[in-house]
């Protein structure tokens, strides 16, 4: 072993480490990579416990030998790296460092949790099961595998929420190294971290963490656009900063005179934000005007006195510049659910854009990029930013307690809460109550108690009656009226905007309409005893398909309501499934088609298959006939970013790479997901196009004449409507590819009065 640290503390039963598998220059990377991780931790402020991170690290080192990564770097980089995100980014301490040294050592190695426990304690260890009990990701190959997965992850946080922080910096690592993967792994890896991580990141309040993660999915899910964007923020920066100085001068020179140690800084939006705007507003980066935010940071010795010296900055800022009155967010007085606490505002700039200015103490700013970790540097008690967080825990345990029986749902469900703004409202009583933004009062009902919502008729809001359906405001006063007769209904499901509302009214009606359940299980088992056909996975799962139920539960409900009955038709449709689709079902429902004949096994290997490791080339054949069909929810276009999905019977479908539904599947099927690129040089699509602009005599004319005469397109929808001078028109029409799109959008501006002329999707 040629690290310079004496091998005589080497645990008791660690492994040998043989130095022939890395070379000498390897073997000095490793070790001054872990001196970095020591020498953050030395200048921290926990405890110095340098013999027991040295011990792992060496026990680390052994059981990882001869391992390399994709990258054909040595693995035990790796856990380096983690160990140095945990302590240096996250701020945690030696027990967490010894963790993320030796996390992946008893997922990838021979040796077990007693072996960590006899080296290192029960502490250590207990952090190291809990990382390998969520090790294979959040994430698995079915569905139901996925939400266990990520129940486990939860309920870890429940008992040392360290585990999840040391998660967090391995997911961080892996991305920041995700470039030696294949192009399908890229897609899925971050896929689920924009899904999951990202908000989970944000919920736990490490803002650095959760930008970066965001940025570096979108970095390898939109190649082109990060560049593009990247590039522009690059070239706008001389310009901005003269901006950012003049904004800035009047304000430096008021913070001066009142004596404060200060730091102000510009805060660029991150290039997924700015996308994300975009994409939301349609507009081109140009128009992005706030794309840097005001940060004040000032030295404050006294927590108590952090809150009036915000409000003196504030009361300075508002002396100079014009406030926008709606656009304030005290967060020191009502922090948000992850900790978070800062003064925020925005006033009117001298170039005559709106700034956005935060104002926040050190300490806040600390736990603003580090979350709940930074109290270690500040020793912060039980019962401040730590409660706030046990009663999101406290939550998430609810709703784990009644998880959604289809797993797509149960993430869908934790994700409303994951990522969701928040508003603060009062019951009559002056109680607070933390909601995420678009509320209602059926959410506050059932955050009160299950049975108040399922009996909610409607609500009192600052004394005023209002249905149930009603959305709140902050600082709304909120009294839920009952009634004894009232029964939950499936309709409400689209006024809820948390995940316990959602959770404890699908539980409700699942108990309501569980005799029609039992009833109609009873009719399609006897069904198919009466037809000759197996009770199986494959039936089932066929016949929901022909009746769109999405889950058995549903399936069940309507035949027990009589909504649909069984017929000939579905006899004949199971007797002919071909051997072909049924081993494709029982290979996706787990079985791998063990139970079929061996005579029906032979021609599956003639079968042509898909390389998901390779890039999937989008074409038509000579006859026209395309190897892929395209998405019925997001309708693109050749030429638009896409990915690919091989669905149930073996075919490529086409989604926009920003699709909600191919989030789902990338974050949850990652195995099915192709990596794409076009070569299409066939056929016509629908596009829609939104153009607004001042309405005069004989634009819509023009328009058309410039659509159907000069651009050649053919036009198949058209909605026009005019408010005053305002006008917006909706196109639908046939193009060839998205560069036609482009080219229309482009020629269309030009018209004098049309501001703007955008592609939309379907359901904007």
């Amino acid at each position: 072993m040629s690290s310079d640290i004496p091998t005589n503390t080497m645990p008791a039963g660690a492994p040998a480490a043989p130095s022939t598998f890395t070379t000498p220059e390897e073997e000095r990377m490793i070790d001054d990579a872990f001196r970095e991780v020591l020498d953050g931790y030395l200048q921290s402020n926990h405890r110095k416990k340098v013999e027991i991170i040295e011990r792992a690290f060496r026990f680390a080192k052994a059981a990882h030998s001869g391992i390399r990564r994709r990258s054909g770097e040595p693995y035990i980089l790796h856990p380096i790296a983690v160990a140095k995100i945990a302590s240096q980014e996250i701020g945690l301490g030696s027990t967490s460092i010894c963790a993320a040294l030796l996390h992946d050592v008893v997922e990838d190695t021979e040796y077990t949790v007693e072996d960590i426990e006899q080296n290192f304690g029960p502490k250590i260890a207990q952090l190291v099961a809990g990382l390998t009990k969520i090790s294979g990701g959040i994430f698995g190959d079915k569905a139901s595998m996925q939400a266990e997965n990520f129940r486990k992850l939860l309920l870890t946080m429940s008992e040392d929420i360290r585990v999840v922080l040391i998660k967090m910096a391995d997911r961080l690592h892996n991305m920041r190294t995700l470039g030696s993967m294949a192009p399908n792994k890229q897609y899925k890896i971050a896929g689920e971290t924009l899904y999951i991580y990202a908000p989970l990141a944000h919920r736990l309040g490490l803002f650095a963490i959760k930008t970066e993660l965001e940025s570096l999915s979108f970095k390898y899910e939109h190649p082109e656009a990060f560049e593009r964007i990247t590039r522009q923020i690059a070239e706008s920066e001389a310009h901005r900063t003269d901006i950012y100085n003049d904004f800035m001068k009047p304000i430096a020179a008021k913070l001066d005179a009142m004596g404060l140690t200060y730091e102000a800084k510009a805060r660029v939006k991150s290039v997924y934000s700015i996308w994300n705007k975009m994409e939301t507003k349609h507009i081109p980066f140009e128009e992005v005007y706030d794309l840097y935010a005001a940060r004040i940071i000032f030295e404050c010795d006294d927590p108590a006195q952090e809150k009036a010296i915000c409000w003196q900055i504030y009361s300075a800022i508002t002396d100079i510049y014009r406030l926008h009155p709606e656009r304030t967010r005290d967060w020191i007085s009502v922090p948000k659910a992850n900790g978070y606490r800062a003064l925020h505002l925005t006033v009117m700039g001298p170039d005559g854009n709106w700034v956005e200015v935060q104002i926040r103490s050190r300490r806040m700013d600390e736990i603003a990029e580090k979350g709940f970790a930074a109290h270690w540097k500040y020793k912060v008690g039980e019962g401040d930013e730590e409660s706030e967080l046990n009663v999101w825990l406290h939550t998430i345990k609810d709703i784990l307690a009644d998880p959604e029986p289809n797993a797509l749902d149960f993430l869908d469900t934790l994700k409303l809460n994951l990522f969701a703004s928040e508003i603060v409202v009062f019951t009559p009583k002056g109680e607070l109550l933390t909601l995420p933004k678009d509320s209602t009062v059926l959410d506050v009902a059932f955050s009160l108690h299950s049975q108040i919502g399922c009996h909610c008729i409607a609500g009192k809001v600052n004394h005023k009656l209002v249905p149930l359906s009603q959305k709140l405001n902050s600082g709304d006063q909120v009294e839920v009226l009952t009634s004894q007769s009232q029964q939950p209904k499936a309709e409400w499901v689209d006024y809820l905007a948390t995940a316990k509302g959602k959770t404890r009214l699908r539980k409700a009606l699942r108990t309501l309409q569980q005799p029609a359940v039992n009833k109609g299980r009873e009719i399609f088992e006897k069904f198919l005893k009466d037809n000759d056909i197996r009770d199986d996975n494959v039936a089932i799962t066929k016949v929901m398909g022909l009746y769109k139920a999405p889950t058995r539960e549903d399936l069940y409900a309507l035949l027990g309501n009589e909504q649909i009955e069984l017929n000939d038709y579905v006899v004949k449709t199971l007797k002919k499934e071909s051997s072909k689709t049924k081993r494709l079902l029982l290979k996706l429902i787990g079985m791998g088609g063990k139970d079929e004949p061996a005579k029906e096994e032979a021609p599956a290997a003639a079968q042509p298959t898909i390389n998901t490791k390779e890039t999937y080339v989008l074409r038509y054949d000579e006859k026209g006939e395309a190897n892929f069909r395209f998405a019925d929810c997001c309708s693109p276009i050749p030429g638009d970013e896409v990915m690919g999905f091989i669905d149930d019977d073996g075919q490529v479908v086409v989604h926009d790479l920003d699709c909600p539904r191919a989030a789902v599947l990338k974050a949850s099927y990652g195995p099915r997901i192709l990596s794409t690129r076009w070569e299409v040089n066939a056929g016509h699509f629908m596009a829609r196009i939104r153009i607004e602009g001042i309405d005069r005599h004989g634009i819509l004319h023009e328009l058309i004449s410039l659509i159907s005469k000069h651009l050649s397109l053919d036009i198949r929808g058209l909605n026009i409507q005019a408010d005053k001078e305002v006008f917006t028109c909706t196109l639908s029409l046939l193009v060839s590819n998205v560069a036609d799109v482009s080219h229309l959008c482009k020629e269309v501006r030009k018209i004098p009065g049309v501001q703007s002329a955008t592609r939309i999707g379907e359901n904007d």
